[in-house]
């Protein structure tokens, strides 16, 4: 394993929104206060995987998340707007039964097409178009990730449509890609020679979570 790449996305803890099911997206929402115990007690996992690099969607309840683990490995974060939530449009603000009620079934949609994109928003293909270039730079410019781990702190569905664009995945595939609870965990693992031959794997899906309802 010694030059394996590991990659860590963790999303970030509870909001107030989160609790209500409101539709986020890009507003910037605060952890409530059990997202900020879950944070920190999610630090310790987080930190002990020979960590040595944190980037953070510039989201506070992200970044908020990501300075708990920062504070107990001893490392800065850096934030990147790239890894922000997909933004919704005109969902966002609204919770599920007010997006069903103006919009019949287009949650469904969404949730099963990543081309769909809500009005006014940005589809999930866009999202994971928008975020694989962190990975590629990462890749390029960390010449002491081989071996060690890097955690991206970011969003329930940036999570999803990352790990689909670096695994490739053909679209029709994307929706086996479920929710993520929150502070729960995937990890890919890059095996290959290269960035033109990553050989990515997805060794771990919503770890240390319940298995969470298919929602941002």
């Amino acid at each position: 394993m010694a030059g394996v790449r590991r990659l860590i996305l963790l999303r970030h803890g509870q909001t107030e929104w989160n609790a209500s099911d409101r539709m986020q997206g890009q507003i910037d929402t605060e952890l409530s206060e059990l997202g900020r115990r879950q944070a920190k007690d999610c630090a310790p996992d987080m930190a002990c995987r020979e960590l040595i690099h944190i980037v953070s969607s510039d989201l506070k309840r992200a970044h908020d998340t990501a300075l708990a683990v920062a504070d107990y490995a001893g490392l800065p974060v850096v934030t990147d707007p790239r890894l922000r939530e997909t933004h919704l449009g005109e969902w966002e603000g609204l919770d599920h039964i007010e997006v069903d009620t103006q919009h019949p079934g287009a949650r469904k949609e969404w949730r099963m097409d990543p081309t769909f994109t809500p009005p006014g928003g940005e589809s999930k293909l866009e999202v994971g178009a928008r975020a694989l270039p962190v990975v590629h730079e990462l890749f390029n410019e960390r010449e002491d990730w081989p071996g060690r781990t890097i955690l991206l702190v970011a969003h329930g569905g940036l999570i999803a449509a990352l790990t689909a664009a670096v695994l490739e995945l053909p679209p029709a595939n994307w929706p086996a890609l479920g929710g993520l609870a929150n502070t729960s965990w995937v990890q890919l693992s890059s095996h290959g020679p290269s960035i033109e031959r990553p050989g990515w794997r997805l060794d771990v899906w919503n770890a240390a979570a319940k298995v969470a309802p298919d929602v941002l």
